[in-house]
């Protein structure tokens, strides 16, 4: 195991190599700039600009430079918000998005493993219908009409809960979290209640679950010490890439119950052509999917001892 766990990190690196080389002429050879406008900008100014950021230089130049700077943990000036470099813009804004994330998906997995059980276990029952019919919404309604609607219930008619904020800047309270997290966490908790169920129901029906009913096993150990192994598998496997596309934000929710996230960078640096910037958020992704993806194959060993690496 030991072998094979620092192989993959040694294999993250050519990945995350070719993510930047790849994103890096990707968003420069797409039309625009940074500094393109409704109003051109004089041919002088903007030759001192390019200058200063060196982008007067070859493109090959400015990807060795370019990489360079990453390797030393320096993702560049952002050449839209104006004295801010990209990591204060990312690691800022990043430890909000993974408490929400975090919350969210804890959320997530509580009542979707929980209820996903249950459903299995009580298959073609009201307890069956009934989750997996909230699982069904999940999976249809999208988050931008989920968000207003917990906001119209919960903060506009019920006033229960705010509208809108965050209780990381010290001005509110915790209850701010509230609708953003089960705002967040509807569409993952469907995809885990399903997979829970039709795992469950798999795993139930395998020889060694019948094997243990014969032998006079209480219904509890046979679930929980038995088949909640083999039918946790999905869900890690799922979780890897679920958990870094959730820490690293939601666009949608962030904006309607304004958190102070790193979702709103993902569009908003397309928009500016902020070429530093998108590139910056494509690597704190995609790092953070790649380490995920690591850890899911250690867990999938630990869950099931039939799995070696080599």
């Amino acid at each position: 195991m030991s072998k094979y766990i620092i192989k993959r990190l040694i294999g993250m690196i050519p990945t995350l190599l070719v993510i930047v080389t790849l994103s890096f002429f990707i968003v420069r050879i797409a039309p625009g700039g940074p500094f393109d406008g409704e109003r051109a900008l004089p041919e002088v100014i903007k030759r001192n600009i390019e200058a200063k950021y060196h982008m007067d230089e070859p493109l090959i130049q400015q990807y060795g430079r370019y990489l360079f700077d990453v390797l030393r943990g320096d993702l560049g000036p952002s050449y839209k918000y104006k004295d801010h470099d990209v990591n204060s813009l990312i690691f800022n804004s990043l430890p909000n998005s993974i408490i929400l994330g975090c919350m969210a998906m804890a959320v997530a997995l509580v009542f979707g493993i929980s209820l996903g059980i249950t459903a299995a276990l009580k298959q073609n029952t009201v307890l069956d219908y009934v989750p997996m019919a909230l699982a069904a919404l999940g999976l249809s309604i999208p988050l931008f009409v989920v968000g207003p609607l917990l906001q119209y219930i919960f903060a506009m008619q019920l006033k229960i809960l705010p509208t809108s904020g965050w209780f990381m800047d010290g001005e509110t309270t915790f209850a701010t979290a509230v609708l953003p997290v089960v705002s967040l966490s509807f569409a993952y908790y469907a995809d885990v209640a399903r997979l829970t169920r039709s795992s469950m129901l798999e795993t139930l029906r395998s020889d060694y679950i019948r094997t243990a009913k014969a032998k006079g096993m209480k219904q509890s150990t046979i679930i929980f010490k038995h088949a909640m192994k083999g039918a946790m598998l999905p869900i890690v496997s799922y979780l890897g890439p679920a958990f870094a596309g959730i820490i690293t934000g939601s666009i949608v929710v962030e904006q309607v119950f304004r958190v102070p996230g790193l979702g709103k960078f993902f569009v908003q640096s397309s928009f500016n052509r902020d070429y530093t910037l998108i590139v910056g958020v494509v690597i704190v992704y995609s790092t953070i999917l790649v380490i995920m993806n690591f850890l899911v194959d250690i867990v999938y060993s630990l869950l099931d001892p039939r799995i070696t690496y080599k």
